[in-house]
């Protein structure tokens, strides 16, 4: 599979099909979430995710840290992908692993100013048992980590690359004006767009998103960047 995009924030069929259609690979669907309102029921996730053909694929976002619980979620939605956007012990990692072994694990790396060294601490500690990272911006003055519509340092995002064992997604406010620039400063694996391909009613813009995928292609390409390995 070609590097990856993911869309977050789905919010209908309608905008979902419009997106796999101009080319995004994995749709994101935030559940459970201490800050952001949720975008669309668990019901209607679950239809569009069993609607989905591989390589396409519905990911769970959430804050759950319980290992339990997010194994149910992802079973009610039916997906066999969960991106872990909250604190998590490692212990309850590996519990996870225990009970869902097949389960494509992705962990959130929240860029704050100065915390660099927690980052690399968490690549080294939680690499054996996930199969990517994604690195995101917090807002401090919202408490949000993710779906700020704001980037963070990208070199910190840059420096993760480098010493990871495996795909390092690069999110926090992406658009079709800097996803370029973005991936050939940090050559991820992988970008993630919410807020950025959005219209002024926060649905997503067919245009923009187009532009986004573009983008994001075009630099990949020129990045010579490899291949995202899914499963």
């Amino acid at each position: 599979m070609q590097n990856l995009i993911q869309v977050a924030g789905i919010k209908d069929r309608r905008e979902a099909q419009m997106l796999l259609k101009i080319g995004v690979d994995w749709l994101g669907f935030p559940f459970r979430l201490p800050v952001h309102k949720e975008d669309i029921s668990e019901a209607a996730a679950a239809a569009i995710i069993a609607s989905l053909e591989p390589p396409h694929a519905g990911v769970l976002i959430t804050y759950l840290a319980d290992p339990r619980e997010i194994l149910q979620l992802c079973q009610k939605l039916g997906t066999g992908k969960v991106q872990l956007h909250g604190e998590i012990a490692l212990s309850q990692l590996h519990q996870l692993k225990e009970i869902a072994p097949q389960l494509f694990v992705i962990k959130s790396l929240i860029v704050k100013p100065g915390n660099f060294a927690h980052l690399r601490s968490q690549v080294k500690q939680f690499g054996s048992l996930v199969d990517a990272f994604i690195t995101d911006t917090h807002d401090p003055r919202t408490g949000a980590d993710g779906a700020t519509g704001k980037t963070h340092d990208w070199s910190v995002s840059r420096r993760l690359v480098a010493i990871s064992s495996r795909p390092i997604i690069l999110a926090g406010g992406l658009n079709p004006a800097n996803v370029r620039s973005a991936i050939l400063q940090v050559r991820p694996a992988g970008v993630d767009v919410h807020t950025g391909v959005e219209d002024a009613s926060g649905r997503k813009d067919a245009r923009k998103a187009a532009a986004f995928v573009a983008e994001a292609r075009a630099a990949f390409t020129l990045a010579g960047s490899s291949e995202w390995a899914s499963r």
